[in-house]
């Protein structure tokens, strides 16, 4: 917000002295004889000039400004922080919102995996829910990668007496459990991201 004191260049606890001097510096720079070809810009600059002096230099009317601006400010920066609640309140709406048509379409698309339906049935779905395309190609997506890793049969284990084949040195031992149970890391990973439980 642009106050007089700015208008001629000092701060709002300036002496008289030096708002006289900012005065002559202003008036002397933006006079119109001294501005030829922005005459009409200087005219008005200059006026400003003039009527923030007129302010500035008078106790009486000074003091009456800076009460008036100070009561401004305060309304102002309240409408401003107003204004920046309710911006927030209605992100916080929106994000809500959003969360949970993500929720409904993901558990629609579950159901319809769970009765052994495809990916592009599933996105087709989606579409007809009012489900934008690359959020429907994303849950497509991902719930048949998820099905599909259910429906993988687990890797048969046969009894024998005989050791196991000792695993690599070099390789770690996270590596080998993930190897040992593709699957399961799979499911895992999955309900993590979705809230399911088997």
């Amino acid at each position: 917000m642009t106050t007089i004191y700015a208008t001629l260049g000092v701060q709002p606890d300036a002496t008289l002295d030096e708002i006289k001097r900012a005065y002559r510096r202003a008036a002397m720079k933006w006079h119109p004889d001294r501005n030829p070809g922005r005459e009409a810009e200087a005219y008005a600059a200059f006026q400003e000039i003039r009527e923030a002096y007129a302010i500035l230099s008078d106790a009486e009317q000074r003091r009456v400004y800076d009460e008036v601006f100070a009561q401004e400010m305060q309304r102002w920066q309240a409408e401003r922080d107003a204004q920046e609640a309710q911006e927030r309140e209605a992100q916080r709406e929106r994000e809500r919102l959003a969360q949970e048509h993500y929720e409904k379409m993901v558990a629609i698309a579950m159901r319809f995996a769970d009765a052994g339906h495809n990916r592009d049935v599933l996105f087709g779905v989606l579409l007809g829910r009012d489900c934008d395309a690359e959020l429907a190609a994303r849950i497509a997506d991902s719930v048949w990668a998820l099905q599909e890793a259910r429906r993988s049969p687990e890797p048969a284990t046969e009894v024998s007496d005989a050791q196991p084949a000792p695993a690599p040195e070099d390789a770690p031992a996270s590596k080998l459990d993930e190897s040992a149970s593709p699957r399961r890391a799979f499911e895992s990973f999955w309900q993590g991201l979705f809230g399911l439980r088997q």
